[in-house]
């Protein structure tokens, strides 16, 4: 009989896709429970190609490996993956794709998904992929469609009128306000967007939010990539459901406000009450300890001071303001921990209930209230996800941490909010938390040496080595795992982050995040002072701690990196953290491809010239040395070229003013002429031409620009390029007759200078974003065989098609942008 029940599991694991003892005996020992000892990389991949020799042993490995990652349940894993990979395929195109095509394709591979999606294998793995990549790309157009965010075409001067939907305020008192947009005069906008976000910088009594608020503004489409490759701010301003950005002339007035729905009531009324909390944690704590502990709080951080925000980004603790994994698990642990011990000091209680299930529901609700408060980023809905998984787990007595918990959040907000797979916070956020549990699956099944133990002195010694040693493991698998994103977004990474993580967590974990717990819960009593005040005091060591690190000046700026090397060591870090078995070494072998390819030299020339997207910064690089045409270049693009391009040395212009150059202005402003309109002026032609001149022969001479304050700007490029960026327009003519490439930062009716020198207006930067210029591969002298590069891929998209819209006919001209303007 035993023999018998022997066979019958036999034909069992047979059917299901395992094998006999008899047959496992021959293979490599893979299978089981327990993942195999990790050894050297390098060691595991030249072990598989070794394997992989013999075609039947291969093939018997592979088969072997695809069953225990099965057993594990590690395909679905991979859901996420392929529906995220199918999102930002989708973004990614520069037209958007056929629904139809989307549709055909998802509709045929559905059923052979569905019939193997029990086998083990690759076949299967490549059925699920052709099912949920489609998936993906549906999920991300039906977003795109839902939101279909108007942007503003090109900046506008007219007077709003709308309802407050939200307020925050910065250090030096400036609110800035999201609007929902009701009403627009002199001009009326044609096609005007429905939610604008304003910044008032006079000083006012603060508008309710809910209320109506009117007033003149400055209103401009967000900005594009700073650069090829960069950030697009007005793709995140698309999805955000904003459509312009600007400023008030002067401090807003209140009106009256439109009654809007119950969503509209309910929005209000959170808002309302975020807003609320956060004015009332600055008061209790004062100063940038004080911002920060509201934003740890409701996620609002513009008013921390720009030093501190840069000393946290150096010393690696800027993930502390995001409302993320972090702040939540502490959050969570900490009311459950409490929750649990209030309850164990009622005789009787917790004999007769379950206090751990009860504690996880209170906590379950506390979550559910802190991210409403929080603004909902989608690190913030990550955990808040991943926290509602883990406790209900809690309550049905399941496993609480796992991938699977990852994964489930994973496929909540790619449904919802497909658009945040490109978001670095998204991506960031799922690396350290997939790298974390990974690590802490790798601990808890690591082998155990059972030693003997003695004194109390040894065990308290153990005890806090073990916090420290997690905490320092923590920290460097986060690091690790966040480290190509910090890379590849930003272009830069903390030398010192280690450092600076060690000396801060353990007061955020033990002191900061657990006392502003319990001074939010006293709040409705009137007895949160006193731990408001603890939790401050916790927040000024990290932000000393902070300053000492950053003093250290650890920055290791990086530059920008292939994109396909981004891709092959993001993915291989992903397949090294899901995977169990020698399959998870294809993920080594894509990181070091990876690396090889970042690592590889470019063989493109560097750019010798970079104009901004409005056209009022011009940078001309030589060697190690930047210079540009603004004494003080805005810090917004200036620093994104920085750290992109790894620019060094900044070269301030050489300011000038000739007598008569700059005239006074022709005549008085005419009534009712538009305002931003710069009025032209009258120049000597003669004395311009020889200003300009004696500009350029400086300027071949000297490393930077040389400019006539008010007029223009005139700088040599390595290349010999003479480049002159004007100020004023009536030194166009001049302009164009002794320099090979004008800017001009006005939207102008000209496409090119008789002259044949290259003419760049406002009006063409609309379509190509910012411009990198830089020599043709074979070494142009000449300005028209350069290369341009614009930081604007293509106008097809819905984030990228104001660029085209012209408002005098009320309709779209869909021309490609072009890397080589014709102007």
């Amino acid at each position: 009989m035993a023999e018998g029940k022997v066979e019958e599991r036999g034909e069992a694991a047979e059917a299901h896709g395992w094998r006999t003892a008899a047959e496992a005996s021959a293979l490599p020992a893979v299978s089981g429970h327990r993942a195999p000892p990790r050894r050297a990389p390098f060691a595991a991949v030249l072990r598989v190609a070794g394997q992989l020799r013999s075609d039947a042993t291969g093939r018997h490995a592979l088969a072997a490996a695809f069953a225990e990652e099965r057993a594990h349940g590690h395909f679905f894993l991979f859901v996420p993956v392929f529906m995220g990979a199918g999102a930002a395929l989708w973004f990614a195109a520069a037209a958007d794709p056929s629904p139809l095509a989307m549709i055909l394709v998802a509709l045929a591979a559905l059923l052979p998904a569905w019939r193997l999606r029990h086998r083990e294998g690759w076949p299967a793995l490549a059925a699920g992929a052709a099912f949920l990549v489609p998936v993906g790309m549906l999920l991300a157009a039906l977003e795109s469609a839902r939101l279909d965010t108007i942007i503003l075409d090109a900046p506008v001067t007219t007077e709003i009128g709308g309802r407050v939907l939200s307020r925050e305020s910065d250090a030096r008192g400036a609110i800035r306000y999201r609007v929902a947009l009701e009403t627009t005069q002199g001009p009326v906008l044609k096609r005007a967007p429905g939610v604008v976000t304003v910044l008032a910088r006079s000083t006012h009594d603060p508008i309710a939010i809910g209320s109506g608020i009117t007033g003149r503004a400055r209103l401009g489409p967000p900005s594009g990539p700073s650069l090829a490759g960069l950030n697009d701010f007005a793709f995140d301003a698309y999805f955000a459901g904003t459509g312009a950005v600007g400023y008030f002339y002067r401090a807003p007035t209140a009106m009256a406000g439109t009654e809007t729905g119950l969503e509209g009531r309910v929005r209000r009324e959170i808002a309302t009450w975020r807003n609320s909390l956060t004015e009332h944690i600055r008061g209790r704590i004062g100063g940038d300890a004080g911002a920060i502990a509201a934003a740890l709080v409701t996620a609002e951080q513009r008013a921390i001071s720009a030093e501190t925000v840069e000393a946290l980004r150096q010393a690696g603790l800027t993930h502390v303001l995001a409302i993320s994994g972090l702040n939540m698990v502490l959050a969570a642990g900490t009311f459950l921990v409490g929750a649990r011990g209030l309850m164990a000091l009622i005789p009787g209680f917790a004999e007769r209930y379950p206090t751990k299930k009860i504690a996880a529901a209170g906590a379950l609700v506390m979550v559910t209230l802190y991210i409403l408060v929080s603004g909902g980023a989608i690190s913030a809905v990550r955990s808040w996800i991943m926290i509602c998984v883990m406790l209900v787990a809690v309550m049905f007595g399941r496993s609480a941490i796992s991938l699977r918990n990852v994964a489930i959040s994973a496929i909540l907000i790619l449904i919802v909010t497909p658009s945040a797979v490109t978001n670095p916070g998204f991506q960031m956020s799922y690396a350290a938390t997939l790298g974390l549990v990974a690590g802490y699956a790798a601990w808890r099944e690591r082998p155990v040496r059972r030693e003997s133990r003695g004194g109390r002195f040894q065990l308290i010694g153990g005890s806090a080595g073990r916090f420290f040693g997690g905490l320092l493991l923590s920290s460097l698998i986060g690091s690790l795992s966040t480290l190509i994103y910090s890379v590849g977004h930003f272009h830069r990474i903390p030398a010192y982050g280690l450092a600076g993580n060690l000396l801060a967590m353990p007061v955020i974990s033990a002191i900061v995040m657990p006392f502003g717990l319990m001074a939010v819960l006293l709040m409705p009593f009137g007895l949160d002072a006193i731990p408001f005040v603890i939790m401050g005091k916790g927040i000024d060591w990290m932000i000393a701690m902070s300053n000492w690190v950053a003093s250290w000046k650890g920055e290791i700026v990086i530059g920008r990196i292939p994109p396909l090397a981004f891709l092959l060591i993001g993915v291989g870090g992903g397949l090294l953290c899901i995977l169990r078995t020698r399959l998870r070494h294809a993920g080594t072998l894509l990181v070091v491809l990876g690396i090889g390819i970042a690592c590889w030299p470019d063989g493109r020339p560097r750019p010798e010239v970079l104009v901004s997207e409005d056209g009022r910064l011009v940078a001309v690089l030589d060697g190690a040395r930047v210079a540009t045409n603004r004494a003080r270049p805005p810090g917004f693009v200036y620093d994104q070229w920085r750290r992109a391009l790894r620019l060094g040395e900044l070269v301030k212009p050489d300011m000038r003013k000739t007598a008569g150059l700059t005239l006074e202005d022709a005549g008085e402003k005419p009534a009712g002429a538009p305002e931003g309109k710069r009025p032209r002026r009258k120049a000597d032609r003669q004395k311009a031409r020889d200003a300009l001149t004696a500009a350029l022969d400086a300027a071949g001479k000297g490393p930077g620009f040389v400019c006539e304050t008010k007029a223009f700007c005139a700088a040599v490029s390595p290349s010999g390029w003479r480049i002159v960026t004007l100020e004023d327009t009536a030194f166009l003519g001049t302009a164009c007759d002794g320099a090979d490439l004008v800017v001009v930062p006005f939207a102008l009716r000209l496409d090119a200078c008789r002259s044949g020198a290259r003419l760049v207006t406002a009006r063409h930067l609309r379509r190509t974003g910012a411009l990198e210029i830089r020599p043709a591969a074979a070494a142009a002298a000449s300005l028209p065989e350069a290369e341009f590069t614009s930081s604007v891929e293509t106008l097809d998209r819905p984030w990228s098609r104001h660029r085209t819209y012209d408002w005098r006919t009320g309709s779209f001209d869909n021309g490609q942008a072009v890397s080589d303007n014709d102007g």
